[in-house]
């Protein structure tokens, strides 16, 4: 996952996973707490979602979490068990990771947008608010421009910029030939790279089982996949176009260390009710690593949000 939308991995984390591959040994299991109930739910022809909901359904809006790429909905555990004492909280493994269908169909965010959309009407879900970390941030920019943001509630965009799909390769090179090195990498040390990976956006991991714990899930999404998902969100769509559409309250919350953070700043800008807001101390995974400010500045956006929230 690289520094956005697990898309656009800046070059000192591809040396960082280069490196993994060599003194990187296995790491010990460990069992995962469930914050809520689990379920799947069909979204698609042949496609379920492992969903977990937890909290009371009246507390308004529901909060729905998006992880990155080859994670699940256990990286949000923190915030489901956060949110879910007031709110009710949603996250679900996208297609083809976690517990969820593994296809080599529809693996881009513009197919997860639809696998969403087609998420939120069976559980009964009215203008939410969406929470995309990573590759969740590409995701929510697709859904936005498919489906446009009148029935959200909000929007929060985690430490990613939004792709400028292969624009991207002109304007970044070098940055983009260091992208695919990596893509080679994975593909022979899933594994290995997993680990190093994870260690290089968790800059507190809490101990070799929690990193384990997330090798874990990432490993079932076979690497082949793994890679195409990574070619669609970085080089496949310009989803930049996106953000000035969206026209309900939105936080963008960022890593103060991010390579990205002028680019997410930019979007900010774009985005006519917008801030970006900056986490200290914190890598990619700024949930994990600074989890009660993280928790703070969305519960105070959500707080602000308009009471009323019916669609006009």
């Amino acid at each position: 996952m690289r520094k956005a939308a697990m898309p656009i991995l800046p070059v000192k984390f591809i040396l960082f996973c280069l490196i993994a591959v060599i003194w990187l040994g296995t790491m010990p299991g460990s069992a995962a707490s469930n914050p809520g109930s689990s379920r799947m739910v069909n979204v698609a022809d042949g496609v379920s979602l492992r969903v977990i909901e937890s909290g009371k359904a009246s507390g308004e809006p529901a909060l729905v979490f998006i992880p990155g790429w080859s994670t699940g909905v256990d990286i949000w555990n923190h915030q489901i068990d956060t949110f879910a004492k007031t709110h009710r909280a949603i996250a679900f493994d996208p297609r083809s990771q976690g517990d969820s269908t593994k296809t080599t169909r529809g693996n881009t965010p513009e197919t997860r947008a639809q696998d969403l959309h087609a998420l939120l009407e069976p559980l009964g879900v009215r203008r939410p608010v969406l929470i995309g970390w990573s590759q969740g941030v590409q995701d929510v920019a697709a859904y936005v421009e498919r489906y446009g943001s009148n029935d959200l509630a909000g929007i929060v965009l985690v430490d990613a910029a939004v792709s400028d799909g292969a624009d991207g390769i002109v304007a970044r090179p070098q940055e983009t030939a260091a992208k695919f090195k990596m893509f080679a990498v994975y593909q022979a040390h899933q594994k290995e790279y997993l680990g190093g990976m994870m260690r290089a956006i968790i800059s507190k991991p809490g101990g070799d089982d929690a990193i384990a714990r997330l090798v874990e899930t990432g490993m079932k999404t076979p690497a082949d996949i793994g890679v195409a998902m990574l070619i669609a969100d970085m080089f496949g769509v310009n989803r930049t176009p996106a953000l000035k559409k969206i026209d309900c309250p939105t936080l963008i919350i960022a890593s103060a260390k991010s390579d990205e953070l002028a680019r997410q700043q930019a979007a900010a800008n774009q985005i006519p009710h917008a801030r970006l807001e900056k986490i200290e101390d914190a890598a990619h995974a700024v949930f994990l690593d600074q989890p009660d400010r993280f928790d703070e500045l969305v519960k105070s956006f959500v707080a602000k949000l308009p009471a009323n929230n019916a669609p006009n």
